[in-house]
């Protein structure tokens, strides 16, 4: 997108003498020569009721996971409930395993420290959203790799040195990456304000977040108790490095992807949500849908539940790695060797964002496609209005995480004590799925400034005016800063074009 392409598309902003034309919404939520909010928010109603199931396999492959899930943690859990071996399933296990007299009651208040932390963690969040949020997640980038690096500390102490390699690690990359990207944390908050501003003005979106919190909680009490069932099972060397292998491999990867889908269900509800209240004026419109929270929830949990499965499995890891990799791209330099292979890396995430991000959830919540169809078309939406290098220089999703992981770490951190005191040869197992219980109830929370900051920026690629009818001082700001990165883009693509040319005329007269 050239600068006069950009200008003319926010030229209705910044001309007060003219009224602003709204851009054409897109073909499948208005037909041709419709206008106006009142008629692009009725279109879009009527589209909704004509919802297809999409992504149906998906849905089936979560529905039967859950369901063997569950079973192998009930009989994991109460085979050692009360009584060593009540089930007789130890004969089994004897070959692999230097099997304990442990019981899972031993080990299951210890999860239940986790999630009690956790909850609390998430609900203080949500609380504090209206009036500090924004030093809550400054303060989250600043002490995650304080935090890391303590942890890292305190498991060479206790001569767990995998870990602490881990940990260490982890801290590095953490300061690192927060270097890499410390002059677009203004920015950044600004967005994130302006997503707390959106939450804050829909309480309903908060309940939602506390009604699928319990759900949670509800499946945590099922999986703590099967796990703690694996824990007490046997603690011998020989069988330690096989049960973390389950543990992680099977029970922690059902988790990861229970809790992505609950906190996905959010984020298409509060997507919803806002996207209705942009495109209508406001929340108490006159052309609102009647109950629009349960609309999108009916939709969340029955035609888009597939598509929702679908990107759950993916989207996160996917995100996480670009995010990785555009900070090592950033402070790499000269280091033409090291380059080539960071930009293929770099190229071949950016590919599997096509097919795996966020913003897809958006296009769910409003138009009901497939996943794969909402994700290339919202990312050729940012393509072909140049609002991907707006989304580029953003950085709220990872602040959000660093937010998601703190909270983890701390419920981690304290199961991990009360486990060192009871059972200190159990530490890294409970902490280490501890810390993902954690993480996945603040998730819960966190999720829903997410929401509406991708939301935002979909509104912003199809129809700038209804960022400005909402906040004319935030679409200003964030006008400038796309002005900015264009510009910024297109010196960069001029200078490489330029050194390349050099290059090939030195050769040609070397030769």
């Amino acid at each position: 997108m050239s600068d006069s392409q950009f200008s003319s598309l926010s030229s209705s902003s910044y001309d007060g003498s003219a009224s602003p034309s709204p851009a054409a919404p897109p073909p499948d939520v208005v037909g041709n020569g419709s206008s106006g909010d009142a008629n692009r928010s009725r279109q879009l109603i009527t589209s909704q009721v004509s919802r297809h199931w999409r992504d149906v396999f998906w849905m089936g492959v979560f529905m039967l996971h859950l369901v063997l899930v569950g079973v192998a943690l009930a009989v994991l859990g109460f085979n050692r409930f009360r009584e060593k071996d009540r089930l007789k399933i130890d004969r089994f296990t004897n070959m692999f395993l230097e099997n304990q007299p442990g019981l899972t009651e031993d080990f299951w208040p210890l999860y239940a420290v986790a999630g009690t932390v956790g909850t609390v963690l998430a609900w203080a969040w949500l609380l504090l959203l209206g009036s500090s949020a924004n030093s809550m997640m400054k303060f989250s980038v600043h002490i995650l790799t304080t935090y890391l690096a303590v942890i890292s500390v305190l498991c060479f102490w206790q001569k767990q040195f995998f870990w602490g390699v881990a940990f260490a690690v982890g801290a590095v990359l953490q300061f690192l990456y927060v270097i890499s990207v410390i002059d677009r944390l203004p920015f950044t908050m600004l967005v994130l304000q302006r997503g707390v501003k959106m939450v804050w003005s829909l309480p309903e979106v908060v309940g939602v977040s506390c009604a699928f919190m319990l759900v949670m909680l509800s499946w945590l009490v099922l999986w703590s108790f099967g796990v703690a069932g694996v824990v007490a099972l046997s603690i011998g060397d020989g069988g330690r490095w096989w049960l973390l292998v389950v543990s992680w491999q099977v029970f922690c990867v059902s988790l990861f992807w229970t809790g992505a889908v609950l906190c996905n269900i959010i984020h298409v509800i509060v997507s919803g949500m806002v996207f209705l209240v942009l495109i209508n004026g406001g929340r108490q419109a006159a052309s609102m849908p009647p109950k629009p929270v349960m609309r999108s929830l009916r939709y969340a949990v029955t035609t888009s539940f597939g598509s929702i499965c679908y990107g759950s499995l993916f989207t996160a890891a996917i995100r996480t790695l670009r995010w990785k990799i555009r900070g090592v791209r950033s402070k790499i330099g000269k280091n033409e060797c090291l380059l080539c292979c960071v930009d293929f890396l770099f190229h071949l995430v950016e590919t599997l964002v096509r097919f795996f991000n966020k913003y897809a959830y958006v296009q769910i919540a409003v138009y009901g496609k497939n996943f794969n169809r909402s994700a290339r078309d919202a990312w050729e939406l940012f393509q072909s209005t140049g609002v991907e290098a707006l989304i580029a220089y953003d950085c709220s999703g990872a602040v959000i995480l660093m937010g998601t992981l703190v909270g983890g770490l701390v419920a981690g951190t304290c199961a991990g004590i009360w486990t060192r005191i009871k059972h200190p040869d159990r530490v890294m197992m409970v902490g280490s799925t501890s810390l993902l219980m954690g993480m996945i109830l603040v998730g819960l929370a966190t999720v829903v400034v997410e929401s509406a900051v991708t939301s935002i920026y979909i509104c912003y690629a199809e129809d700038p005016v209804l960022i400005q009818r909402w906040d004319a001082e935030f679409f200003n700001k964030m006008s400038e800063m796309l002005h900015q990165r264009l510009q910024h883009r297109s010196a960069r693509a001029t200078q490489v074009l330029t050194s390349r040319f050099d290059s090939q005329m030195q050769e040609t007269a070397a030769v």
